[in-house]
């Protein structure tokens, strides 16, 4: 089944470069020069993958983010001329799943595109009715779902990945290169550190003191773990 991606920029020559090469590797492609337009395309169109310039005209890259997250998990990769890396954390913090600085080396964009879109493929094929429980933590793949105590979290793809990795070996500890390979499916050494900030705002929603973090452990010098002392058990739903 072909899929299809969203390409949103402002920029008319980049946009046609860009559908040029993905629609030589078989994907449908869908162009839009501003959020607005993306919204109204990406409602209707329901994409696979969205590829999202962050500054634009009218709505910016931002700002749809912020609307369409509320309407859909579709996995978003970030299209930034800028290079501070406060922007690049705001965009992954609204839940954008990778991003690239221009300008770029269009073949770097289409890996990318192929690693996210891989990665959503498994998390939708790994929906495999397994319920993952530690601690007071319950993950459930086939509904999407993780609760603490009772209580629903809202947590993004990327967030949602790494959690089920930790939850599922308690004790073992993933350098940032293997996270990030479990959740997008490739590794890009220069951009490793990209699992810290999801790492991080995966805390904020689960911990209850970040600064003592209770079930997601830093390991320094090596990578992250979820704390051994935890109990885990696994049951099929309804069990």
């Amino acid at each position: 089944m072909t899929q299809t991606i969203l390409v949103v920029d402002d920029e008319a020559n980049l946009r046609e470069m860009i559908r040029v090469y993905l629609e030589q590797e078989g994907y449908r492609v869908l162009e839009a020069s501003q959020g607005q337009e993306a919204l109204h395309i990406a409602r209707h169109e329901k994409p696979d993958l969205i590829i999202l310039d962050l500054m634009m005209p009218v709505m910016g890259g931002y700002d749809f983010m912020r609307a369409y997250s509320k309407e859909a998990d579709t996995p978003v990769i970030l299209l930034t001329a800028k290079i501070e890396d406060q922007d690049k954390i705001i965009g992954l913090e609204l839940g954008g799943d990778d991003y690239i600085t221009k300008p770029f080396n269009v073949r770097e964009l289409l890996a990318r595109a192929r690693a996210v879109l891989r990665r959503a493929h498994r998390a939708t094929a790994e929906t495999d009715t397994l319920r993952v429980r530690a601690a007071d933590i319950m993950l459930d793949r086939s509904a999407v779902l993780v609760e603490i105590a009772g209580k629903a979290i809202d947590l993004t793809k990327s967030e949602f990945e790494l959690l089920a990795v930790l939850m599922a070996s308690p004790g073992q500890v993933f350098s940032r290169l293997d996270l990030l390979d479990r959740v997008s499916g490739e590794t890009y050494e220069g951009y490793e550190r990209t699992i810290d900030v999801h790492i991080r705002n995966l805390r904020a929603k689960i911990e209850p003191d970040t600064r003592h973090p209770r079930y997601i452990e830093t390991v320094y010098g090596m990578g992250y773990r979820f704390a051994k002392q935890k109990s885990k058990s696994q049951e099929a739903p309804g069990d």
